[in-house]
């Protein structure tokens, strides 16, 4: 439930040994970073080294982090899994990372060859070799450090540098992995190392939009959004960009651009600027619709009220590494008991139940319902916070649709409700609308 960022890991990167000789040469450095859909294949990785030759041509040193193609991580996991099957997970974990981060690898050499190819100097910079140096918490590290000096002169001498994302290394030299979705985080990392002027996500949509295109058609695309509305966002289900990266992007104030990759060079393309809130002359009440249909919902029935049994239930199931959200206390019809109700993302429900069971005895409750077919969905935009009603208008069109709200959760730019999940369209469509977003 916490969104805080963890900020320790950050605190080493990029020590600036010769600021004074390359400080305007810093201030040209861009960073781009295309997915796995933008280098699915070589004709993709063609198109992508044509935008970085581009990106080049208007006078940019440039840095790309790029992922693994299309598939190839997913085919990745299966091998390493048939092959490390019943092993534990200090036997596993480790080599797993090795066989993993073998396909950015790949996507490193053929995108230099491809610039090459096209007469663009270009040279792959694995994560040892830079190094990016991370925790030791194999498949779920996080990056503590990027110091290299090296790579910093070859950028600066006009040849692109393209970087793994995904990976680090650890103190004893092991490879590590940052868990899905984590090269946008690498990404990030290396812009605010590198102090890129802006870091360019490229994926296989134009933007940030107000709500899914896919439940409506009359979603608009943002030309700028901050990184508080945008962190919200991606924890509450929006895909674009991963919720580390964001956290990073605001903690180092690195200016990020989500673009098409589908689109050639000099094609309009101008994207979603991801900045700061003061950067935005026009702020929005709301600035867009987020759904989760990854949740479940699970109540304790006649807990005992004592001070400490909060502790013990949020205590169990942190510790086993599930994140709870939208925490509701009522009042029980047993004397002396309230009903606890929180959710958590679906696949962690059973285990969450099993949990709560066997601390049936400390925490004292009667009993436990779980319920799989819920929705969340959540209106967010950091005008809230200078205007009233917002809630009204939400609650007035979901009743509106005979929509009932089952748990509410609120934070000064976001209001979460919890429904059931055959009306999620219908609530996303109903408050885009009520709150002026759909597009002509």
């Amino acid at each position: 439930m916490n969104l805080g960022i963890d900020a320790k890991p950050y605190l080493l990167l990029l020590r600036r040994e010769h600021n004074s000789r390359l400080f305007g040469k810093l201030m040209s450095r861009v960073v781009m970073k295309f997915g796995g859909t933008s280098v699915g294949d070589v004709e993709r990785i063609a198109r992508v080294a044509r935008l970085v030759a581009h990106e080049r041509a208007q006078g940019n040193n440039i840095a790309v982090v790029v992922s693994a193609m299309s598939g190839e991580t997913n085919r990745l996991v299966e091998m390493a899994n048939a092959a490390g099957a019943g092993l534990a997970e200090d036997q596993f974990n480790d080599e797993y990372d090795v066989v993993v981060a073998s396909g950015e690898q790949v996507t490193t050499g053929l995108l230099a060859l491809a610039l090459r190819k096209i007469g663009v100097p270009a040279r792959s910079w694995q994560g040892w070799q830079i190094p990016i140096s991370s925790s030791d918490a194999h498949s779920v590290a996080r990056i503590a450090a990027i110091n290299s000096p090296q790579l910093n002169t070859s950028i600066d001498g006009g040849t692109v540098a393209i970087i793994p994302g995904f990976q680090g290394m650890t103190e004893d030299e092991r490879l590590t992995t940052l868990g899905r979705g984590g090269s946008d985080t690498s990404a990030v990392a290396v812009a605010a190392a590198l102090g890129a002027k802006r870091c360019d996500i490229y994926t296989d949509v134009d933007g940030v939009y107000t709500t899914d295109p896919r439940i409506t058609s009359k979603a608009q695309r943002l030309a700028q959004i901050s990184y508080e509305e945008m962190l919200e966002m991606a924890s509450l289900g929006a895909k674009v960009l991963q919720t580390r990266s964001v956290e990073l992007a605001m903690a180092k104030k690195v200016p990020v651009r989500v673009l098409s990759s589908f689109l050639e060079p000099g094609e309009p393309n101008p994207g979603t600027i991801v900045c700061d809130e003061e950067e935005i002359v026009e702020k929005q009440i709301v600035s867009g619709i987020a759904y989760s249909r990854d949740e479940a919902k699970l109540s304790l029935i006649g807990v005992e009220d004592h001070p400490g049994v909060a502790a013990i239930i949020f205590g169990t199931l942190a510790d086993a590494n599930i994140n709870v959200d939208m925490i509701v206390q009522a009042p029980s019809r047993t004397e002396g008991a309230v009903n606890m109700t929180f959710t958590m993302p679906e696949r962690e429900a059973d285990r969450a139940k099993e949990l709560m069971n066997a601390s049936k005895a400390e925490i004292g409750f009667q009993n436990i319902i779980v319920k799989k077919d819920v929705s969340k969905v959540s209106v967010i935009g950091v005008g809230m916070r200078s205007h009233v009603g917002v809630a009204k208008i939400m609650f007035e069109a979901l009743s509106k649709k005979g929509i009932n709200i089952e748990n509410i959760s609120t934070s000064e730019i976001k209001i979460s409700v919890l429904i059931d999940a055959s009306y999620t369209e219908l609530a996303v469509r109903a408050l885009h609308t009520a709150y002026g977003l759909d597009g002509e």
